[in-house]
């Protein structure tokens, strides 16, 4: 994969956000400095906050400055506006005009919103991304069925196989209850709790 299907399929690997999530990343959401990403109303409508991969911070870096260039067109345009997520456009009237705000992965043209009718640039939609990952699976001759959804399931799985606590894999993955975690530890076939036998590191 290459381009901005590739960096999303990396950020949805390197931080187990699920393809909506990524999707809907605003630009105020990345935090290099303190190398976090935040991921805002997940499911649950629960903000979480995730590892920012340091292997993506160059693409991702090349790709903002993209995307400033394409936001200060839109503005020429007079079509910078932005939805904004639970009414917060009538709280802050200036809001879906400004930079931080701006979806990180827009769409390559404007469409018209179903819900308001307003006509503005949206983020890309999930089925390009579901098409780039099935395309790459092919390509590298995988039989498995495979979604952008399994490379949240193996940031998971490789984590709880690094040794990750089960704990902060539930509170990276955004899970209420840690039984969904759970799973993972399943398919590592670890036991119940995922543990590695002292004896078996020596």
């Amino acid at each position: 994969m290459d381009g901005v299907e590739a960096i999303i399929s990396k950020l949805m690997y390197g931080t187990g956000m699920r393809v909506s999530e990524a999707l809907r990343l605003r630009i105020q959401d990345l935090n290099m400095d303190r190398k976090e990403i935040t991921v805002r109303g997940g499911k649950g409508n629960k903000d979480r906050r995730v590892p920012f991969p340091d292997s993506i911070g160059d693409p991702l870096l090349a790709h903002l400055d993209w995307r400033r260039r394409l936001f200060e067109e839109d503005r020429t345009k007079n079509m910078h506006e932005v939805e904004l997520p639970h009414a917060l456009a009538r709280k802050y009237p200036s809001a879906p005009y400004e930079w931080k705000w701006q979806y990180v992965f827009p769409a390559d043209g404007y469409s018209t919103d179903p819900r308001s009718g307003a006509y503005r640039r949206h983020h890309i939609l999930p089925k390009r991304i579901q098409r780039a990952v099935r395309h790459a699976a092919r390509a590298a001759q995988i039989q498995s069925h495979i979604t952008p959804h399994t490379l949240r399931h193996c940031f998971a799985t490789h984590l709880l196989e690094a040794g990750q606590d089960i704990r902060t894999v539930q509170e990276l993955l955004g899970h209420s209850d840690v039984k969904t975690t759970m799973i993972y530890t399943h398919v590592l076939n670890k036991g119940p709790l995922g543990v590695v036998s002292p004896l078996d590191t020596l």
